[in-house]
């Protein structure tokens, strides 16, 4: 029987989605599941372009079904921005490879800026691009100055007709070699400041547009690119001045969040091989599972795996509920990004140590997902700017709840177009959220969730009266020592959310948060050994480690359940 919490192509069949939704993401599974595992692993081994994979599809229009606003659709009434079912495509593209995913989200970041912009013709553009398959990069980036867009050095010059000419380059910018549309983020050279900024779109096959090279080493097109005298005609301006900066950001929110779903996809196909070779490996005369530590192993693995999902999920509502009065989204987005693609460093490790060598072998899916894994929390901004950003919440999220209705699970056949006019990326110090204690209240029979709520209403006092002061709020060293008690805190909440709606099994959830003390129980310890940590904050940091509730038979309960993905899915030769 296939594991409810987990994705198997034997067994999936997304029915709560409509018709259209549903027809396409089997049509995904089964593309991916014709090719095979050696055809998968050999392209990954020697780099290949998925040229294949965008012909197929092109032909199914799974980007313009996907990606295409419901303003934009020409009365296409399957095509809207539904961010469930674009999770759910981020899922599968994880599960089978992240080249596949990679052309897929840098299509929604260079998307980004296009629908958010009030070009008309722009829009049309790209929803013909769209339509026919073609697909999309956005240059922000750049190599002296990575992504900080205050110091851009891609230079537009008027050019005496109402246009520009651009030159200057961009690093790092996926998809470059064969966008049909470049979202180009530069600054006039004729006015100073944030007036001067300027989106325009490009097209990678103009003769004024130079790819320089590819510059990882890896079927993901990562380019430079360089503008010389290319020119920017009215009609391809999609923002200037201040809208221009807030279309970056913004574009960030929305494409960000799509990390934290293709890191689950990587973890649960590496999960199936990993327990697969355990159970069946025979070591001194015993499966490899027979060892107690590697039961743990394994199954703090599979709990982490269930967090990482039902926080994602969850999460997910809250950007389909969002709007200019609600906007917790921009916590949890940088959640998704940090915590749950950092988690998924860890399951990887976890099962790495389990199976040690084969990891490392060619025709396994695990050897790319324990490169791949690596890249999530790295794309986007680094884990260490995430966690600065999420620091913006801590004192409203703990101390100052706020009044809202419930969010509901978010999966109806809805457009998302609020996050194409989130407004201007400012103010995240004045977002309100709903008090996170409801959730672990409604849990606190569990023994570990018990425990946990301990630690969180520690913190809660902790910010309330022994929080870094001045000087110490630019020791980011210890600041970030903090954000991650806090993040843990956030992360718990959602992941107690959703498991109620999803039915998750209590002993999981039970198992899950055992993991989450200790977790927030290290990273007391880190704060404590901070050089700057006052002697309060030392105490205060001891007095907040707690051990898990242990339960042999719950473990054992958990531990059947991980057992049972042992040849649940093997991947069509």
């Amino acid at each position: 029987m296939a594991d409810p919490l987990l994705f198997n192509p034997r067994a999936y069949d997304p029915e709560h989605f409509d018709p259209e939704t549903r027809r396409l993401l089997r049509a995904t599974v089964d593309w991916f599941e014709s090719r095979g595992k050696r055809r998968l692993t050999e392209d990954y081994r020697t780099r290949a372009w998925p040229a294949d994979f965008l012909s197929f599809a092109a032909r199914e229009g799974l980007f313009a079904t996907f990606l295409t606003p419901a303003s934009e659709n020409g009365g296409r009434q399957d095509a809207r921005w539904d961010t469930a079912r674009i999770a759910a495509l981020n899922e599968i593209l994880g599960f089978y490879g992240l080249d596949y995913w990679y052309a897929w989200q840098v299509t929604i970041l260079g998307l980004g800026p296009v629908w958010q912009s009030g070009n008309a013709a722009a829009r049309a553009r790209a929803a013909e691009l769209l339509s026919q398959g073609e697909v999309f990069a956005f240059g922000l980036s750049e190599k002296a100055h990575g992504a900080d867009i205050y110091s851009t050095d891609m230079l537009l010059e008027p050019d005496g007709e109402g246009g520009f000419r651009a030159n200057g380059s961009k690093y790092y910018i996926g998809n470059g070699n064969a966008a049909g549309l470049v979202s180009v983020f530069g600054r006039r050279t004729d006015v100073e400041g944030a007036d001067g900024y300027v989106f325009f779109a490009a097209d990678s096959r103009h003769p004024a547009y130079h790819v320089v090279k590819n510059v990882v080493d890896s079927s993901k097109y990562v380019s430079e690119f360089r503008l010389e005298d290319y020119p920017v005609g009215p009609q391809d301006v999609l923002h200037t001045g201040r809208a221009a900066f807030d279309a970056a950001l913004n574009t960030v929110n929305v494409g960000k969040f799509n990390l934290c779903t293709a890191s689950v996809g990587i973890c649960e196909h590496a999960m199936y091989e990993a327990v697969t070779h355990a159970r069946n490996r025979i070591l001194y005369g015993r499966p490899v599972t027979a060892f107690p530590h590697v039961r743990r192993a394994l199954t703090d693995a599979y709990v982490r795996l269930a967090g990482m999902k039902l926080f994602s999920d969850r999460a997910a509502d809250y950007f389909r509920s969002a709007g200019p009065d609600d906007r917790r989204y921009l916590l949890f987005n940088p959640m998704t990004k940090m915590k749950v693609t950092t988690e998924g460093e860890k399951v990887v490790d976890l099962m790495w140590d389990v199976i040690a060598a084969k990891g490392f072998e060619k025709d396994t899916y695990f050897a790319q997902a324990a490169v791949e894994i690596r890249s999530l929390p790295k794309l986007e901004g680094t884990v260490h700017v995430n966690l600065a950003l999420i620091l913006k919440f801590m004192r409203n999220h703990l101390l100052d709840p706020a009044a809202y209705e419930p969010v509901p699970t978010r999966l109806d056949a809805a457009d998302d177009a609020f996050l194409f006019r989130q407004g201007p990326a400012r103010g995240l110090g004045s977002v309100r959220f709903h008090d996170w204690r409801p959730a672990f209240d409604a849990y606190a029979h569990l023994p570990n969730v018990g425990r946990f709520r301990e630690q969180a209403d520690a913190l809660c006092e902790f910010v309330a009266a022994d929080a870094p002061d001045e000087e110490q709020s630019r020791d980011l060293d210890l600041l970030l020592a903090v954000g991650r008690l806090f993040a843990l805190v956030v992360h718990g909440q959602l992941i107690l959310e959703q498991a109620g709606p999803t039915g998750l099994d209590e002993d999981v959830l039970d198992e899950l948060f055992a993991v989450l003390v200790r977790d927030f129980s290290a990273h007391a310890v880190e704060l404590h050994g901070k050089d700057s940590a006052t002697a309060r904050q030392q105490a205060w940091a001891l007095d907040a480690v707690r051990r898990p509730v242990a339960d042999d038979a719950r473990s054992a309960r958990v531990w059947e359940q991980v057992e049972a993905l042992s040849g649940a899915y093997e991947m069509a030769p």
